[in-house]
Protein backbone atom coordinates (compact mmCIF):
# COMPACT_ATOMS: atom_id res chain seq x y z
CA UNK A 1 0.00 0.00 0.00
CA UNK A 2 1.05 3.41 -0.84
CA UNK A 3 1.62 6.08 2.50
CA UNK A 4 -0.69 8.35 3.01
CA UNK A 5 -0.63 11.93 2.11
CA UNK A 6 0.10 14.49 4.93
CA UNK A 7 -3.39 15.84 4.64
CA UNK A 8 -4.78 11.95 5.31
CA UNK A 9 -2.15 12.24 8.66
CA UNK A 10 -3.72 14.99 9.78
CA UNK A 11 -7.42 13.80 9.42
CA UNK A 12 -6.14 10.06 10.89
CA UNK A 13 -4.37 11.83 14.12
CA UNK A 14 -7.43 14.14 14.45
CA UNK A 15 -10.08 11.11 14.64
CA UNK A 16 -7.98 9.92 17.55
CA UNK A 17 -7.99 12.68 19.44
CA UNK A 18 -11.40 13.31 18.69
CA UNK A 19 -12.28 9.34 19.93
CA UNK A 20 -10.29 9.99 23.01
CA UNK A 21 -12.04 12.87 24.43
CA UNK A 22 -15.06 10.37 24.85
CA UNK A 23 -13.29 7.78 26.65
CA UNK A 24 -11.79 10.60 28.94
CA UNK A 25 -15.02 12.04 29.72
CA UNK A 26 -16.96 9.22 30.24
CA UNK A 27 -13.60 8.40 32.76
CA UNK A 28 -14.61 11.45 35.04
CA UNK A 29 -18.19 11.28 35.14
CA UNK A 30 -17.70 8.29 36.48
CA UNK A 31 -15.57 9.27 39.12
CA UNK A 32 -17.54 11.77 39.32
CA UNK A 33 -20.91 10.03 39.73
CA UNK A 34 -18.88 7.58 42.36
CA UNK A 35 -17.56 10.90 44.73
CA UNK A 36 -21.13 12.29 44.89
CA UNK A 37 -22.84 8.70 46.08
CA UNK A 38 -19.89 8.26 48.54
CA UNK A 39 -20.61 11.84 49.81
CA UNK A 40 -24.93 10.87 50.23
CA UNK A 41 -24.00 7.85 51.92
CA UNK A 42 -21.81 9.54 54.50
CA UNK A 43 -24.11 11.79 55.04
CA UNK A 44 -27.00 9.23 55.57
CA UNK A 45 -24.77 7.51 58.02
CA UNK A 46 -24.06 10.56 59.86
CA UNK A 47 -27.76 11.44 60.23
CA UNK A 48 -28.26 8.26 61.15
CA UNK A 49 -25.89 8.16 63.72
CA UNK A 50 -27.25 11.35 65.48
CA UNK A 51 -29.54 11.19 68.64
CA UNK A 52 -32.86 11.27 68.24
CA UNK A 53 -35.47 13.82 70.55
CA UNK A 54 -38.09 11.51 71.78
CA UNK A 55 -41.25 13.53 72.48
CA UNK A 56 -44.32 12.16 74.67
CA UNK A 57 -47.15 13.71 74.95
CA UNK A 58 -49.34 14.56 78.43
CA UNK A 59 -52.77 15.40 78.49
CA UNK A 60 -55.71 15.50 80.97
CA UNK A 61 -55.31 15.08 84.61
CA UNK A 62 -51.89 13.96 86.35
CA UNK A 63 -52.03 10.50 87.83
CA UNK A 64 -49.73 7.40 88.61
CA UNK A 65 -50.21 6.27 84.89
CA UNK A 66 -49.29 9.38 83.84
CA UNK A 67 -46.50 8.73 86.15
CA UNK A 68 -45.53 5.01 84.56
CA UNK A 69 -45.23 6.71 81.13
CA UNK A 70 -42.58 9.88 82.02
CA UNK A 71 -40.46 6.73 83.48
CA UNK A 72 -40.82 4.49 81.16
CA UNK A 73 -39.76 7.03 78.18
CA UNK A 74 -37.01 8.84 79.96
CA UNK A 75 -35.58 5.16 80.60
CA UNK A 76 -35.62 4.25 77.25
CA UNK A 77 -34.01 8.01 76.07
CA UNK A 78 -31.00 7.04 78.51
CA UNK A 79 -30.65 3.59 77.05
CA UNK A 80 -30.49 4.78 73.89
CA UNK A 81 -28.72 7.65 73.77
CA UNK A 82 -31.39 10.43 72.53
CA UNK A 83 -30.55 13.44 72.21
CA UNK A 84 -33.37 15.12 74.43
CA UNK A 85 -36.93 14.57 75.58
CA UNK A 86 -39.49 16.53 74.53
CA UNK A 87 -42.45 16.36 76.90
CA UNK A 88 -45.39 17.99 75.07
CA UNK A 89 -47.85 19.15 78.02
CA UNK A 90 -51.72 20.22 78.78
CA UNK A 91 -53.00 20.01 81.75
CA UNK A 92 -54.89 21.49 84.12
CA UNK A 93 -53.18 19.43 87.32
CA UNK A 94 -53.42 16.22 88.98
CA UNK A 95 -52.62 14.23 92.29
CA UNK A 96 -50.33 15.77 94.00
CA UNK A 97 -48.30 12.29 94.90
CA UNK A 98 -48.03 11.34 91.03
CA UNK A 99 -46.22 14.56 90.60
CA UNK A 100 -43.91 14.19 93.35
CA UNK A 101 -42.95 10.72 91.64
CA UNK A 102 -42.73 12.56 88.20
CA UNK A 103 -40.66 15.44 89.60
CA UNK A 104 -38.29 13.04 91.35
CA UNK A 105 -37.55 11.07 88.38
CA UNK A 106 -37.13 14.03 86.24
CA UNK A 107 -34.61 15.61 88.33
CA UNK A 108 -32.86 12.13 88.22
CA UNK A 109 -33.10 12.24 84.71
CA UNK A 110 -29.85 11.32 82.64
CA UNK A 111 -30.82 12.94 79.63
CA UNK A 112 -32.03 16.70 78.86
CA UNK A 113 -35.84 17.24 79.18
CA UNK A 114 -37.70 19.53 77.85
CA UNK A 115 -40.90 20.49 79.40
CA UNK A 116 -43.00 22.34 76.12
CA UNK A 117 -46.40 23.51 77.07
CA UNK A 118 -48.56 23.66 73.30
CA UNK A 119 -50.50 23.68 71.59
CA UNK A 120 -51.53 27.58 71.63
CA UNK A 121 -54.63 27.38 74.33
CA UNK A 122 -52.74 24.72 76.77
CA UNK A 123 -52.03 25.32 80.54
CA UNK A 124 -49.10 23.72 82.71
CA UNK A 125 -52.12 24.18 86.08
CA UNK A 126 -51.56 22.61 89.38
CA UNK A 127 -49.20 19.41 88.85
CA UNK A 128 -48.35 20.30 85.80
CA UNK A 129 -46.44 24.01 87.10
CA UNK A 130 -44.27 21.15 89.26
CA UNK A 131 -43.38 19.21 86.20
CA UNK A 132 -42.44 22.35 84.14
CA UNK A 133 -40.13 23.57 87.17
CA UNK A 134 -38.22 20.53 87.19
CA UNK A 135 -37.36 20.29 83.43
CA UNK A 136 -34.18 21.14 81.76
CA UNK A 137 -35.07 23.25 79.33
CA UNK A 138 -39.17 24.88 79.69
CA UNK A 139 -40.82 26.33 76.85
CA UNK A 140 -44.54 27.65 75.81
CA UNK A 141 -46.30 28.14 72.96
CA UNK A 142 -48.27 31.51 72.30
CA UNK A 143 -51.76 31.86 73.87
CA UNK A 144 -50.44 29.64 77.07
CA UNK A 145 -50.40 29.95 80.53
CA UNK A 146 -48.81 28.31 83.77
CA UNK A 147 -49.35 28.23 87.61
CA UNK A 148 -52.31 28.13 90.13
CA UNK A 149 -50.54 25.19 91.74
CA UNK A 150 -51.97 25.36 95.12
CA UNK A 151 -52.72 21.69 96.47
CA UNK A 152 -55.79 20.74 97.17
CA UNK A 153 -56.88 18.71 100.04
CA UNK A 154 -58.75 15.29 99.12
CA UNK A 155 -60.98 15.24 101.50
CA UNK A 156 -62.97 18.69 101.89
CA UNK A 157 -62.05 19.53 98.57
CA UNK A 158 -60.75 23.23 99.52
CA UNK A 159 -57.12 23.63 99.79
CA UNK A 160 -54.73 22.42 101.44
CA UNK A 161 -53.30 23.30 104.95
CA UNK A 162 -50.77 24.97 105.82
CA UNK A 163 -48.59 22.06 106.65
CA UNK A 164 -49.38 20.39 103.27
CA UNK A 165 -48.71 24.03 101.21
CA UNK A 166 -45.74 24.16 103.24
CA UNK A 167 -44.23 21.38 102.09
CA UNK A 168 -44.94 21.83 98.18
CA UNK A 169 -43.76 25.23 98.65
CA UNK A 170 -40.75 23.89 99.71
CA UNK A 171 -40.52 21.53 97.12
CA UNK A 172 -40.97 24.17 94.02
CA UNK A 173 -38.07 26.18 95.16
CA UNK A 174 -35.95 23.28 95.65
CA UNK A 175 -36.71 22.37 91.99
CA UNK A 176 -36.76 25.91 90.75
CA UNK A 177 -33.65 26.83 92.41
CA UNK A 178 -31.52 23.60 91.35
CA UNK A 179 -32.78 24.56 87.20
CA UNK A 180 -31.83 28.02 87.36
CA UNK A 181 -35.33 29.48 87.56
CA UNK A 182 -37.52 32.20 89.43
CA UNK A 183 -38.03 29.97 92.60
CA UNK A 184 -39.77 33.33 94.48
CA UNK A 185 -42.63 33.07 91.48
CA UNK A 186 -42.89 29.29 91.66
CA UNK A 187 -43.69 29.33 95.12
CA UNK A 188 -46.34 32.24 95.01
CA UNK A 189 -48.20 30.00 92.02
CA UNK A 190 -48.36 27.48 95.04
CA UNK A 191 -49.32 29.73 98.13
CA UNK A 192 -51.39 32.26 96.15
CA UNK A 193 -52.14 29.88 93.03
CA UNK A 194 -50.33 32.51 90.73
CA UNK A 195 -50.85 32.02 86.95
CA UNK A 196 -49.09 34.23 84.28
CA UNK A 197 -48.95 34.17 80.41
CA UNK A 198 -46.37 33.19 78.21
CA UNK A 199 -44.85 36.44 77.59
CA UNK A 200 -44.69 37.07 81.41
CA UNK A 201 -43.47 33.69 81.88
CA UNK A 202 -39.85 34.06 80.01
CA UNK A 203 -40.09 38.01 81.42
CA UNK A 204 -39.59 36.83 84.85
CA UNK A 205 -37.74 33.73 84.22
CA UNK A 206 -40.11 31.26 84.84
CA UNK A 207 -39.59 29.84 81.54
CA UNK A 208 -36.83 29.87 79.23
CA UNK A 209 -38.10 29.94 75.71
CA UNK A 210 -41.42 30.69 73.17
CA UNK A 211 -41.49 28.28 70.31
CA UNK A 212 -44.81 28.59 67.72
CA UNK A 213 -44.27 24.97 67.20
CA UNK A 214 -42.30 22.05 67.80
CA UNK A 215 -39.71 22.88 64.98
CA UNK A 216 -39.28 26.24 65.81
CA UNK A 217 -38.30 24.83 69.71
CA UNK A 218 -35.67 22.25 68.31
CA UNK A 219 -34.50 25.04 66.06
CA UNK A 220 -33.91 27.56 69.49
CA UNK A 221 -32.85 24.49 71.55
CA UNK A 222 -29.61 23.45 69.08
CA UNK A 223 -26.72 24.70 70.45
CA UNK A 224 -27.55 25.12 74.19
CA UNK A 225 -25.79 23.47 76.97
CA UNK A 226 -27.68 21.43 79.07
CA UNK A 227 -25.73 19.86 82.05
CA UNK A 228 -22.47 20.42 80.66
CA UNK A 229 -24.40 18.87 77.60
CA UNK A 230 -24.35 20.44 74.51
CA UNK A 231 -27.61 20.05 72.25
CA UNK A 232 -27.82 18.93 68.57
CA UNK A 233 -31.55 18.80 67.78
CA UNK A 234 -32.07 21.04 64.50
CA UNK A 235 -32.21 17.90 62.00
CA UNK A 236 -32.33 15.47 64.77
CA UNK A 237 -34.47 12.10 63.71
CA UNK A 238 -37.97 12.90 66.15
CA UNK A 239 -38.86 9.98 67.58
CA UNK A 240 -42.63 9.72 68.49
CA UNK A 241 -43.01 7.71 72.12
CA UNK A 242 -46.98 7.86 72.63
CA UNK A 243 -48.47 5.82 75.51
CA UNK A 244 -48.92 2.10 74.74
CA UNK A 245 -51.60 -0.17 74.93
CA UNK A 246 -51.51 -1.04 78.89
CA UNK A 247 -51.33 2.77 79.59
CA UNK A 248 -54.04 3.81 77.78
CA UNK A 249 -56.46 1.77 79.32
CA UNK A 250 -55.28 2.89 82.68
CA UNK A 251 -55.24 6.20 82.36
CA UNK A 252 -58.81 6.02 80.44
CA UNK A 253 -60.22 4.01 83.55
CA UNK A 254 -58.59 6.78 86.35
CA UNK A 255 -61.30 9.16 84.52
CA UNK A 256 -63.69 9.79 87.19
CA UNK A 257 -66.79 9.50 84.58
CA UNK A 258 -65.78 6.11 83.56
CA UNK A 259 -64.91 4.76 87.40
CA UNK A 260 -67.99 6.08 87.68
CA UNK A 261 -69.84 3.94 84.84
CA UNK A 262 -68.04 1.51 86.10
CA UNK A 263 -69.28 0.92 89.18
CA UNK A 264 -72.63 1.22 87.81
CA UNK A 265 -71.71 -1.71 85.53
CA UNK A 266 -70.56 -3.70 88.27
CA UNK A 267 -73.86 -3.00 90.65
CA UNK A 268 -76.28 -4.03 87.75
CA UNK A 269 -74.60 -6.77 86.53
CA UNK A 270 -74.14 -8.87 89.87
CA UNK A 271 -77.61 -7.91 91.03
CA UNK A 272 -78.88 -9.67 87.52
CA UNK A 273 -76.95 -12.29 88.55
CA UNK A 274 -78.38 -12.90 91.42
CA UNK A 275 -81.50 -12.44 90.20
CA UNK A 276 -81.04 -14.96 87.48
CA UNK A 277 -78.42 -17.49 88.71
CA UNK A 278 -76.35 -18.89 86.01
CA UNK A 279 -77.00 -16.08 83.33
CA UNK A 280 -72.53 -16.59 84.07
CA UNK A 281 -72.42 -12.94 81.70
CA UNK A 282 -73.70 -10.16 83.95
CA UNK A 283 -71.79 -11.75 86.93
CA UNK A 284 -68.91 -11.71 85.08
CA UNK A 285 -69.00 -8.61 83.77
CA UNK A 286 -70.26 -7.04 87.04
CA UNK A 287 -67.11 -8.44 88.75
CA UNK A 288 -64.65 -7.20 86.15
CA UNK A 289 -66.08 -3.71 86.13
CA UNK A 290 -66.08 -3.99 90.21
CA UNK A 291 -62.22 -4.87 89.98
CA UNK A 292 -61.84 -1.78 87.75
CA UNK A 293 -64.04 0.61 89.41
CA UNK A 294 -61.60 0.17 92.52
CA UNK A 295 -58.91 0.29 90.89
CA UNK A 296 -59.88 3.70 89.57
CA UNK A 297 -60.81 4.13 93.32
CA UNK A 298 -57.74 3.62 94.59
CA UNK A 299 -56.32 6.24 92.45
CA UNK A 300 -59.14 9.23 92.48
CA UNK A 301 -59.92 10.87 95.69
CA UNK A 302 -62.82 9.29 96.48
CA UNK A 303 -65.36 9.85 98.99
CA UNK A 304 -66.14 6.82 101.17
CA UNK A 305 -69.85 8.62 102.16
CA UNK A 306 -70.67 9.49 98.50
CA UNK A 307 -70.25 5.35 97.61
CA UNK A 308 -72.32 4.51 100.95
CA UNK A 309 -75.46 6.85 100.15
CA UNK A 310 -75.00 5.16 96.89
CA UNK A 311 -75.22 2.06 98.11
CA UNK A 312 -78.15 3.05 100.24
CA UNK A 313 -79.69 3.90 97.77
CA UNK A 314 -80.05 0.54 95.42
CA UNK A 315 -80.80 -1.01 98.74
CA UNK A 316 -84.09 1.90 99.49
CA UNK A 317 -85.42 1.01 95.75
CA UNK A 318 -84.58 -3.10 96.18
CA UNK A 319 -86.39 -2.64 99.31
CA UNK A 320 -89.24 -0.76 98.26
CA UNK A 321 -89.95 -3.88 95.78
CA UNK A 322 -90.49 -6.28 98.55
CA UNK A 323 -92.05 -4.38 101.26
CA UNK A 324 -94.54 -1.93 99.13
CA UNK A 325 -94.32 1.58 100.17
CA UNK A 326 -96.16 2.96 97.22
CA UNK A 327 -92.92 4.54 96.02
CA UNK A 328 -91.94 6.38 98.67
CA UNK A 329 -88.49 4.28 99.47
CA UNK A 330 -87.77 4.21 95.99
CA UNK A 331 -88.16 8.32 95.80
CA UNK A 332 -85.31 8.31 98.98
CA UNK A 333 -83.85 6.02 97.19
CA UNK A 334 -83.10 8.23 94.14
CA UNK A 335 -82.60 11.50 96.36
CA UNK A 336 -79.53 9.47 98.26
CA UNK A 337 -77.89 8.04 94.98
CA UNK A 338 -78.05 11.13 93.11
CA UNK A 339 -76.61 13.23 96.58
CA UNK A 340 -74.15 10.14 97.18
CA UNK A 341 -72.93 10.60 92.95
CA UNK A 342 -72.46 14.58 93.57
CA UNK A 343 -69.99 13.40 96.72
CA UNK A 344 -68.52 10.60 94.92
CA UNK A 345 -64.92 12.59 93.88
CA UNK A 346 -64.18 14.79 96.73
CA UNK A 347 -62.19 17.43 94.49
CA UNK A 348 -63.09 21.10 93.28
CA UNK A 349 -61.69 20.62 90.07
CA UNK A 350 -63.77 19.93 87.44
CA UNK A 351 -61.71 17.88 85.70
CA UNK A 352 -62.09 15.39 88.60
CA UNK A 353 -64.95 15.39 89.19
CA UNK A 354 -68.16 13.36 87.80
CA UNK A 355 -70.24 15.04 84.79
CA UNK A 356 -73.51 16.09 85.87
CA UNK A 357 -75.20 15.35 82.62
CA UNK A 358 -73.96 11.91 83.39
CA UNK A 359 -75.51 11.89 87.21
CA UNK A 360 -79.27 12.92 86.56
CA UNK A 361 -78.71 10.31 83.29
CA UNK A 362 -77.57 7.61 85.54
CA UNK A 363 -79.86 8.14 88.51
CA UNK A 364 -82.94 8.08 86.57
CA UNK A 365 -81.65 5.14 84.62
CA UNK A 366 -81.08 3.06 87.44
CA UNK A 367 -84.54 4.33 89.28
CA UNK A 368 -86.37 2.92 86.64
CA UNK A 369 -84.40 -0.15 86.53
CA UNK A 370 -85.01 -1.21 89.96
CA UNK A 371 -88.90 0.17 89.51
CA UNK A 372 -89.74 -1.67 86.41
CA UNK A 373 -87.13 -4.66 85.61
CA UNK A 374 -85.90 -5.80 88.49
CA UNK A 375 -89.25 -5.36 89.96
CA UNK A 376 -90.93 -7.18 87.48
CA UNK A 377 -88.17 -9.88 87.88
CA UNK A 378 -88.65 -10.05 92.17
CA UNK A 379 -93.00 -9.93 91.50
CA UNK A 380 -92.24 -13.00 89.04
CA UNK A 381 -90.62 -14.74 91.40
CA UNK A 382 -93.37 -14.41 94.03
CA UNK A 383 -96.11 -15.67 91.66
CA UNK A 384 -97.36 -19.10 92.29
CA UNK A 385 -96.64 -21.70 89.47
CA UNK A 386 -98.90 -21.91 86.77
CA UNK A 387 -97.57 -24.58 85.00
CA UNK A 388 -97.22 -28.26 86.01
CA UNK A 389 -98.53 -30.16 88.43
CA UNK A 390 -98.40 -27.54 91.10
CA UNK A 391 -100.38 -24.77 88.69
CA UNK A 392 -103.22 -26.62 89.79
CA UNK A 393 -102.46 -25.23 93.77
CA UNK A 394 -105.72 -23.47 94.62
CA UNK A 395 -107.28 -24.58 91.37
CA UNK A 396 -111.20 -25.62 92.03
CA UNK A 397 -112.07 -28.87 91.27
CA UNK A 398 -115.64 -31.18 90.69
CA UNK A 399 -115.88 -34.32 91.98
CA UNK A 400 -117.04 -37.06 90.11
CA UNK A 401 -116.92 -39.66 92.62
CA UNK A 402 -117.32 -39.61 96.58
CA UNK A 403 -114.36 -38.90 98.49
CA UNK A 404 -114.36 -41.08 101.51
CA UNK A 405 -111.25 -39.98 101.34
CA UNK A 406 -110.11 -41.21 98.23
CA UNK A 407 -111.95 -41.06 94.65
CA UNK A 408 -111.73 -39.24 91.46
CA UNK A 409 -112.10 -35.48 90.51
CA UNK A 410 -112.26 -33.28 87.03
CA UNK A 411 -109.32 -30.65 86.96
CA UNK A 412 -108.77 -28.96 83.87
CA UNK A 413 -110.37 -31.29 81.58
CA UNK A 414 -108.46 -34.37 83.84
CA UNK A 415 -109.63 -37.26 85.78
CA UNK A 416 -107.08 -37.24 88.80
CA UNK A 417 -106.64 -38.93 92.16
CA UNK A 418 -107.78 -37.24 94.94
CA UNK A 419 -107.96 -37.39 98.76
CA UNK A 420 -110.48 -35.08 100.71
CA UNK A 421 -108.32 -33.44 103.90
CA UNK A 422 -111.38 -31.70 104.97
CA UNK A 423 -113.24 -32.11 107.79
CA UNK A 424 -116.74 -31.95 105.38
CA UNK A 425 -117.13 -34.63 103.30
CA UNK A 426 -117.11 -34.42 99.60
CA UNK A 427 -119.97 -36.29 97.45
CA UNK A 428 -119.83 -36.90 93.63
CA UNK A 429 -120.66 -33.19 91.78
CA UNK A 430 -119.58 -31.67 94.79
CA UNK A 431 -117.01 -28.45 93.92
CA UNK A 432 -113.55 -29.00 95.91
CA UNK A 433 -110.35 -26.84 95.90
CA UNK A 434 -106.77 -28.26 95.67
CA UNK A 435 -104.68 -27.62 98.85
CA UNK A 436 -101.51 -29.48 98.43
CA UNK A 437 -100.12 -31.87 95.70
CA UNK A 438 -98.89 -35.56 96.76
CA UNK A 439 -96.76 -37.02 93.87
CA UNK A 440 -100.00 -37.22 91.50
CA UNK A 441 -102.76 -37.46 94.06
CA UNK A 442 -104.64 -34.48 94.86
CA UNK A 443 -105.17 -33.00 98.06
CA UNK A 444 -108.42 -31.49 98.36
CA UNK A 445 -111.13 -29.78 100.46
CA UNK A 446 -114.57 -28.61 99.95
CA UNK A 447 -115.35 -25.59 98.51
CA UNK A 448 -117.40 -23.43 100.88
Amino acid sequence: MGKASGKQRVFARRGREVRGRPIRWQTSRGLLLTALLLVIAVLQLHAASRSAVYVMTIEGAIGPTTATYLDRVITTAERESAAAVVIEIDTPGGLLNSTHDMVRRMMASKVPLVVYISPSGARAGSAGTFITAAAHVAAMAPGTNIGAAHPIDGASGKTAGEKVTNDAAASIRTVAEKRGRNAEWYVLSVRESASITEEQAREKNVVDLIARDRNELLRLLHGRTVEGRKLITEGAPVREMPMDARERVLNRITDPNIAYILMMIAIYGIIAELQNPGLIFPGTAGVTALLLALYSFAVLPINTVGVLLILLGVGLMIADIKVPSHGILTAAGAVAFGFGSFMLVRSPDPFLRVSLRLILATTVFTTLFFAFIVGAGLRAQRLRVATGIEGLLGEPVLAKTDLAPDGQVLAEGELWSAENVGEEPIREGDQAVVVAVDGFVLKVRKET
